[in-house]
């Protein structure tokens, strides 16, 4: 089975990133195709306060959306969710600074469970309602996807990779990355969005048929 790599922009607390992969997975087997998966950060919020912010404040401040707006556009989200295996019942009330989840996927790039870690992190705050810029949180997502939490633990406390994580992320809007998610497909195809597992497996025929065998 040919293997493609697929590297996604996306942010733990976002929502659509979480439906996004879960629809990538299937679109993979739609598409009878291996996935290589790169993870790399954006923060919808980068100067979200340590202490985060109420949901439906964050939402209206941000977007404008009425109360009302907002619990439609959750219905219809959990609609695509449901389906998927994703429930967000337990979804925090607030949303958190992301920067250290962010510090510690970038730790994780060569392990080889960086997914396993990504999606522990989305469990963390979207099926349990955790905060995710919570040290203990953090590491009990670490320890989730098999990897060591002493070195994890050094991570935190040194603030490594910050930099990295930034200079990332300064990347995106010379590429017109504005949104997430947004998985780059063969180191050149650009899907923007969670596009449905028809549509993204279509995208990942065409790619595969570009790319040279792997």
């Amino acid at each position: 089975m040919k293997t493609i790599r697929i590297d996604i922009i996306s942010d733990i607390v976002c929502p659509w990133c979480f439906i996004g992969y879960r629809q990538l997975e299937r679109a993979l087997d739609m598409a009878g195709l291996n996935g290589d998966i790169h993870w790399h950060p954006f923060e919808l919020n980068p100067a979200m306060p340590a202490q985060g912010e109420d949901m439906a404040d964050h939402i209206a401040r941000k977007y404008g959306a009425s109360a009302e707006q907002s619990a439609a556009t959750r219905q219809q989200m959990q609609a695509i969710a449901a389906p998927l295996g994703i429930s967000f019942a337990a979804r925090s009330t607030r949303i958190w600074n992301s920067r250290a989840a962010h510090q510690l996927l970038h730790w994780a790039r060569d392990s080889g469970r960086q997914t396993a870690l990504k999606l522990a992190l989305f469990d963390a705050y979207f099926t349990r309602g955790e905060n995710v810029s919570d040290p203990a949180v953090l590491l009990d997502a670490v320890a989730a996807a098999g990897l060591p939490r002493a070195l994890a633990r050094e991570v935190l406390e040194n603030n490594s990779f910050a930099d990295d994580v930034a200079a990332a992320e300064a990347r995106w809007p010379d590429m017109n990355i504005t949104g997430v998610p947004a998985m780059i497909i063969a180191e050149r195809g650009l899907v923007m969005g969670a596009q449905g597992e028809e549509r993204l497996a279509a995208a990942l025929r065409k790619m595969a048929e570009l790319s040279p065998a792997a």
